[in-house]
């Protein structure tokens, strides 16, 4: 008599009938009178006390089951749709699903704990990035004469960036482990990184303060008292605009080789007193200066570079900004496009045209797929794509590739599949390298060449195929010749030979 075996909550789980073994679950079930029930019901009294101990999850979980995951020696439980940590915290790479209000997840990547608040994952700590402490952290630091100085250092992974402080002292950088990198005296206020006893309070790395200040005490270590200030009526005087009203213009150097200055009234003109050359020089991104345009008497030219040893190279406008016309007796190099191609004295424009059409006096243009088409090509080729001359012929249908063909009987079509008596002169085409009669109805039939055909049974390279019945071709010996096999294929079914046609 079989068993009916209900869950807790009664429901039906499965029917184990007389003599099976059923395995529906991760236990099995053991019908009545089946041999050797012992060994197995011991089995599952042992997989329940060690809960499915193991690296995989049990494949065949009901709701309730418990389950030792081995690989992160977790309890874990199954919610009916996923298996869940019963206590600590669930440990993946990716944020997981599925978890309830108050859940934990350790962030493996990060190494951070998150609780789940029902919507989105909330960071408990620590606040790091990667592998290092991100935070502001309140710490204790010994000065050089042993006291302890309470600061707070902004820390991002493990780096401090800037100390804050009510007083000034000296660091004990002694002790590597009292030591903060980048760091000596430590000023009252706000202390860069960088900032070191040695550079007289300036930063002399990267690191800045970005924004407006009120005020400051220094500009780039000078005292403010040096720098000169708007005295109306004084020599030195410098108002928000600087203006030279007089049109002789400023000269610069010491010798006063630049001259800038006003020409016939309102023509600006820079001029070079000294020298034969003028020079607009700009700094790249990396720091290094390329001079991009020397004038010389009735020449522009691009400078050299900087070991002077060969001209720098130098593009006129850009994709963006772009000149709108340039005029020239004559250009030299190479250009990337033009509107017009002079041939024997006269502009002709490129045409791409559609195969067999042509426009007349122009410039022959390949299209999107790489093709050039004219109405007619005219010269020697040196080589075909294709490997078998073809002519076009009519059928009563569209027949296979490779099929052998014979002239029929019929009025109304030209060819028909080839048979054993027939007298074959050819092979279905679908990629001749010559191609007559293209403008007549019909499919291209290779009569010369090599071109795969349809061959049923085995086959040796050297081998002679025939025409046997519907275009299909063998190697038993028939009146209808097709061609010799340049392959080899055991397959005893129908299938493409590439063979040199013999027709």
């Amino acid at each position: 008599m079989a068993y009916t075996i209900n869950k807790y909550n009664t429901n039906q789980l499965t029917i184990v009938q007389d003599g099976t073994l059923d395995q529906t679950t991760d236990i099995k079930l053991v019908g009545k009178n089946y041999a050797g029930y012992g060994e197995i019901q011991n089995e599952n009294f042992v997989f329940l006390l060690e809960n499915f101990a193991g690296a995989n999850q049990p494949p065949r979980a009901v709701t309730g089951q418990l389950w030792f995951d081995t690989a992160n020696s977790k309890l874990k439980f199954y919610d009916s749709t996923k298996w869940r940590t019963t206590g600590g915290a669930e440990i993946s790479a990716t944020a997981p699903a599925g978890l309830a209000t108050g859940d934990f997840w350790w962030d493996t990547v990060n190494e951070q704990l998150y609780s789940y608040n029902g919507t989105d994952f909330v960071l408990i700590g620590p606040q790091d990035a990667g592998s290092g402490i991100t935070q502001m952290q309140s710490r204790s630091v010994r000065d050089d004469l042993a006291v302890s100085k309470s600061i707070i250092a902004a820390t991002i992974n493990d780096e401090v960036m800037f100390i804050i402080s009510p007083v000034e002292f000296t660091i004990d950088s002694a002790d590597a482990e009292n030591a903060i990198s980048g760091f000596d005296v430590v000023r009252a206020g706000v202390t860069l990184k960088n900032t070191l006893n040695a550079t007289a309070g300036i930063t002399s790395g990267t690191q800045r303060f970005h924004g407006t200040a009120t005020n400051a005490d220094k500009l780039n270590g000078i005292s403010a008292a040096n720098y000169v200030t708007a005295s109306p009526g004084q020599p030195s005087v410098f108002t928000e605009i600087t203006n030279f009203q007089t049109d002789a213009g400023i000269a610069i150097g010491a010798g006063l080789d630049l001259k800038i200055f006003i020409e016939n009234d309102n023509q600006g003109v820079i001029q070079n007193a000294q020298g034969d050359e003028i020079r607009f020089r700009t700094k790249q991104s990396g720091g290094l200066s390329k001079n991009i345009i020397v004038f010389t008497p009735g020449v522009v030219k691009p400078g050299l570079n900087a070991a002077g040893t060969a001209a720098e190279s130098v593009t006129l406008g850009d994709i963006s900004n772009q000149f709108a016309a340039v005029y020239a007796t004559n250009i030299y190099g190479t250009s990337e496009k033009a509107s017009a191609l002079i041939v024997g004295g006269t502009a002709r424009v490129g045409a791409v045209d559609t195969i067999g059409t042509g426009t007349s006096s122009s410039v022959a243009v390949r299209d999107g797929s790489g093709n050039l088409n004219a109405v007619l090509f005219q010269g020697t080729a040196t080589s075909a794509r294709y490997a078998d001359l073809a002519e076009k012929y009519s059928t009563a249908e569209e027949l296979a590739p490779g099929t052998a063909v014979a002239v029929c009987a019929c009025e109304d079509h030209d060819v028909e599949p080839a048979k054993a008596s027939d007298h074959c002169i050819g092979v279905v085409s679908t990629a001749p390298a010559y191609m007559m009669n293209s403008d007549s109805e019909g499919q291209y039939i290779g009569l010369k060449g090599r071109l795969p055909v349809r061959v049923k049974g085995a086959v040796k390279k050297g081998q002679a195929v025939y025409a046997m019945a519907d275009g299909v071709c063998t190697t038993l010996a028939t009146t209808a010749l097709v061609g010799i096999a340049l392959e080899s294929n055991a397959d005893e079914l129908e299938k493409l030979v590439e063979c040199v046609l013999k027709v």
